[in-house]
């Protein structure tokens, strides 16, 4: 009878490593398609369809946003949805926006213009890196986070080339006959790039739990957002993400008054 015991303890235990090494299904298929999209925004970057490739990016923070607040709710959490998710944000808000602004408005700037690509795209990097070390910090506040989180600086440049494309601006007009718009394009992403490796504050919105109630003007408030970006996406998309971008600052200057 104890032998039977052992070996059912023991069976269990096996089934529930192997249920731990496991990877969950749910998740992943959110951080996969956000991969995707961020593949897909390089694509047509190297086709010289801009737009599409701006959208791309945007499909990529949506979905991006999602995996982990389905993790959350669905309680499948784990180490390899962490590190999948990273690699997946290093390829679609790392590499894919560094790629467009290059192709679109950077490459005839020459060093400068794929310096300051490859300077985006390091940032990118070191930010996703600290962003990983200190996950399990218990001094973090989790409100905010600690530089311009890399969605919100890939959207910024795709909001750009979105809103240059839909006015009919290439990267390589003049701008009222006085600013080269590729210069620009340079300083935003320049911009970008250091706002991500910055030790500002964002808002990261982690302290909104979906499970509680809500009062009635806040729905009011998401339904008249859901129109606006419908009437015009990229005018309202830049105008939101150029507000979060100046956020950070507007946070430590306010702070630095204070003191």
């Amino acid at each position: 009878m104890a032998e039977e015991l052992d070996k059912s303890k023991r069976r269990e235990s096996d089934q529930t490593g192997l249920r731990g090494r496991g990877i969950y299904l749910l998740p992943n298929l959110f951080t996969s398609a956000a991969l995707f999209a961020g593949f897909f925004a390089i694509v047509q970057a190297m086709n010289n369809h801009f737009e599409q490739a701006a959208i791309a990016i945007f499909i990529a923070m949506v979905l991006d946003g999602l995996d982990g607040r389905v993790a959350r709710l669905t309680n499948t959490q784990s180490a390899f949805g962490a590190e999948y998710d990273s690699l997946s944000d290093m390829v679609s808000f790392g590499v894919a926006p560094a790629l467009i602004m290059y192709v679109w408005a950077l490459k005839p700037l020459g060093k400068l213009g794929w310096l300051a690509a490859f300077a985006y795209c390091a940032c990118a990097a070191l930010r996703l890196a600290r962003f990983n070390t200190k996950l399990d910090d218990p001094h973090q506040d989790k409100r905010f986070f600690q530089g311009l989180p890399s969605p919100g600086a890939a959207a910024l440049l795709a909001g750009f080339v979105w809103v240059s494309y839909e006015y009919g601006v290439s990267g390589r007009d003049i701008f009222f006959g006085l600013l080269q718009w590729k210069w620009m394009a340079w300083s935003i992403t320049v911009f970008a790039g250091i706002s991500m490796v910055s030790d500002l504050r964002f808002y990261s919105g982690k302290d909104v739990n979906l499970k509680e109630s809500v009062p009635f003007f806040v729905m009011l408030g998401i339904m008249l957002a859901i129109v606006l970006i419908s009437y015009s996406p990229p005018e309202v998309l830049f105008f939101v993400m150029v507000v979060y971008a100046l956020s950070g600052y507007a946070l430590w200057i306010r702070d630095s008054l204070k003191k």
